[in-house]
């Protein structure tokens, strides 16, 4: 079985125009960061120029020097309008800069309908589904609402999804659920805006709190209420559809290592899961996907009783997924460039790669973020002085992946989000890929900064992440666990860089208390950080 190979990475190629044109030519990222990064890494393969944009505060983000070309559209501190929410500063920046197409990314305007919509009213292709498709299936009481008329067979968590913020509606619902429920917004996810409720004591307030924090997350203080599966796992399938009704399912992944509500562990397959019961959520999600006759990439998510495995529906992502990229490994398929495919109208049909899919071997993926896992994971803004990647370098034949847009000297900045780098690894079995990803995150350092380093350790090495049946209470329930250093018998064996990660540390003149803080790769355990204490300061003074 170790001998399995990865499979290679296909891109489909851009459909051409009658006299010979590539349909599109230059893509406007209305986004940053590492899926700017990211889409521009795809577009180069493929001959489509970019355009990034930027604010003052990102000005050394990775992607603003990878881009063709890179304009800066405001300030997020001093302009009145967070620059990357502005659909008329975007659409005027596209124009000027002669792109003939626009990328959302995810977050931001990735999910606003009237974006997609004003962006294809301009002339220019939206890469994504339509504002009609968004309206529907990308807010949670709408999309609920229109499969319980559509589809009544897609099975639905029970719940209340009226328009009503009632309190006392809400309380009614909730008793005649059973707690305890889940309040969601309804506009929004990335785990903003979702509060567990165990007794109708608590319900007033955690409405509150969770109205509060849509509002300012979504804009929308909107909340629908669910039934709250204790043991339960957190399931997608990755979808693609194109203009012609065709929607293929390129498999799942199971995100179910959450930190409040957000993803944190991602991998692909779902070894839980029996072949029927993925074969079955896939189709559940095609069907869903062809009732809208979905454009683009998206994903559908569904929470899974780890006691019946019986699915429901949660949500349609009408995007491009944060953990895409342990698809890719595992399938072999470049999703953007599938994006790019059928928002230039090509057909899947005519892309022979898709008609076999299979999955080859297995992938995590990890999000790095700048956080203290010991204060809440309370997000950390600082400057990074030393960004050492174990293994920078990938070809196609690769099997660790990082996607990020920091280098040494960049700011984190408290104006974006706290995930600073996604590192991907494929490997013939799950029990490698966890070996090679918790070797790669102890010989990474990422110096001056809190990050969440040692505690993603903590989580691959832990018996509970091994045994496949891990629930989405992983983390609440082993928490003081993983707070502690990863576990000393497994520790040596991913240490071989420390000696150059320290040089390069001493070299570029990292400050002592960053040092002792920040090389999150377990070196407290090895008391290397004390043998460290014994040079002159001139050796730890910044240049």
């Amino acid at each position: 079985m170790t001998n399995i190979n990865k499979p290679p990475l296909f891109e489909a190629t851009i459909p051409f125009t009658p006299d010979g044109q590539s349909k599109i030519r230059k893509l406007l990222i209305a986004n940053r960061g590492e899926i700017a990064c990211r889409i521009i890494s795809t577009c180069r393969k493929l001959g489509v120029r970019t355009v990034a944009v930027y604010t003052q505060e990102d000005v050394l983000s990775q992607h603003v020097a990878d881009a063709h070309e890179s304009i800066c559209i405001g300030s997020i501190e001093h302009d009145t309008k967070n620059p990357f929410l502005n659909i008329d500063l975007l659409l005027k920046t596209a124009r000027e800069a002669d792109a003939d197409a626009v990328h959302p990314g995810y977050g931001y305007l990735s999910e606003n309908a009237d974006f997609a919509d004003r962006v294809r009213a301009a002339g220019l292709t939206f890469v994504g589904p339509t504002g009609q498709t968004i309206s529907t299936l990308g807010d949670k009481r709408t999309s609920k609402e229109y499969l319980r008329t559509h589809a009544p067979e897609v099975p639905l968590i029970p719940g209340f999804s009226g328009s009503s913020q009632n309190v006392e509606d809400l309380q009614d619902a909730a008793t005649r659920i059973g707690f305890p429920v889940m309040l969601k917004a309804s506009a929004g996810g990335g785990g903003k805006g979702m509060r567990v409720v165990r007794e109708a004591s608590q319900l007033q307030s955690e409405l509150e709190r969770a109205q509060s924090e849509a509002q300012r997350s979504f804009g929308s203080s909107d909340c629908i209420l669910e039934k709250f599966i204790e043991s339960s796992k957190h399931v997608e399938i990755q979808i693609v559809g194109d203009q012609h009704g065709n929607v293929v399912s390129l498999f799942e992944r199971d995100c179910s290592i959450q930190r409040r509500n957000q993803k944190v562990i991602e991998e692909t397959p779902c070894q839980f899961l029996d072949e029927e019961t993925k074969k079955s959520m896939s189709d559940t999600a095609v069907k869903i996907g062809k009732l809208l006759g979905y454009e683009g990439a998206g994903t559908v998510e569904f929470v899974v009783d780890t006691a019946t495995k019986t699915f429901y529906f949660l949500e349609v992502n009408t995007r491009l997924q944060v953990e895409h990229p342990i698809t890719e490994e595992v399938v072999g398929a470049d999703l953007v460039s599938l994006q790019l495919f059928v928002a230039a109208a090509g057909r899947l049909a005519d892309v022979p790669e898709l008609s076999d899919l299979t999955q080859t071997g297995h992938a995590i993926e990890c999000r790095l973020c700048a956080e203290d896992p010991n204060r809440d994971f309370m997000p950390s803004h600082d400057t990074v002085a030393l960004w050492k990647p174990a293994n920078p370098h990938r070809d196609a034949s690769s099997v660790v992946r990082y996607e990020t847009a920091i280098q040494s000297g960049a700011s984190i900045s408290i104006y974006f989000d706290s995930m600073i780098c996604k590192i991907v690894v494929w490997a013939p079995t799950r029990a490698l890929a966890i070996d090679i990803l918790a070797k790669e995150l102890a010989n990474t350092a990422c110096v001056g900064i809190k990050t969440n380093q040692l505690f993603l350790q903590s989580c691959l090495l832990h018996p509970g992440f091994k045994d496949t049946a891990y629930q989405t209470s992983f983390i609440p329930t082993h928490l003081d666990e993983l707070l502690r250093n990863p576990y000393h018998p497994e520790l040596p064996k991913y240490m071989s860089a420390i000696p150059g990660l320290l040089f390069d540390a001493l070299k570029k003149g990292s400050r002592s208390q960053c040092l002792r803080d920040n090389f999150d790769a377990g070196f407290e355990s090895l008391r290397i950080i004390d043998l460290m204490r014994g040079l002159p300061p001139s050796a730890m003074r910044r240049p």
